[in-house]
């Protein structure tokens, strides 16, 4: 049993529990996941092991995530070198469970964009939601959202747009996105969908997204 490479990404702050971190594997290197008052959601960034949690054993595989609540204790067994993405929120949930994005449907987001959860209420997160998003080439509009929000970015290339700053969106980039900050989430490539996988609290639908002043406004006159 070792402790994990661990990378803080994003840190929690005063009015939110939601963090976000990466840790590492080596093969055949176990660790322990868990937290006494929170929750831990995993995301498979590469590589495959085990979840084993109460006797039960489910695979990690890569787009595969896990849920472990506050007071469980699992261990992680990586078979490959394992890197998984892990986010911590505080617990109101009673069930556990591993998913797949290879088995979820996409749903439509704002513009083009579509997602997929593979944790909220309908399976036990009852106080986030994690979700993958799938972005087009281009940028949707200015919009905001409710809930507080962390993203990761699996790959890239993107830019995140808030206010007048504009920050570039490389592989393992990471940043938070507090209620009602306007923004834009912008895939910089020319061809492929951008993945983001997304955190966010309390827990519903990535696609309540609502439309600045101005550009409802827009398309209100374009209608």
């Amino acid at each position: 049993m070792t402790q994990p490479r661990y990378d803080e990404l994003v840190a929690a702050i005063d009015d939110s529990a939601l963090a976000l971190g990466s840790l590492a594997l080596p093969p055949a290197e176990t660790s322990l996941i868990g937290a006494d008052e929170l929750d831990t959601l995993l995301y498979v960034s590469s590589g495959s092991g085990r979840l084993l949690l109460d006797g039960d054993e489910r695979s990690l595989a890569p787009r595969s995530a896990a849920l472990v609540l506050a007071g469980e204790e699992a261990t992680v067994e990586a078979e490959t070198e394992l890197r998984l993405v892990r986010a911590t929120i505080r617990p109101d949930v009673e069930r556990h469970v591993t998913v797949s994005l290879a088995g979820a449907d996409a749903e439509k987001a704002t513009g083009a964009r579509s997602f997929e959860v593979l944790f909220g209420p309908h399976n036990g997160s009852t106080r986030a939601t994690l979700f993958a998003g799938f972005i087009p080439p281009g940028r949707a509009p200015w919009h905001y959202h409710l809930y507080d929000e962390i993203v990761w970015v699996p790959d890239g290339p993107g830019r995140l747009h808030i206010g007048e700053t504009t920050a570039e969106l490389g592989p393992g980039a990471a940043f938070r996105l507090r209620p009602r900050q306007e923004h834009i989430v912008e895939n910089a490539s020319t061809d492929g969908e951008l993945t983001i996988i997304g955190i966010f609290t309390p827990a519903g639908s990535p696609s309540a997204a609502y439309l600045t002043q101005a550009v409802a406004a827009e398309y209100s006159f374009a209608g």
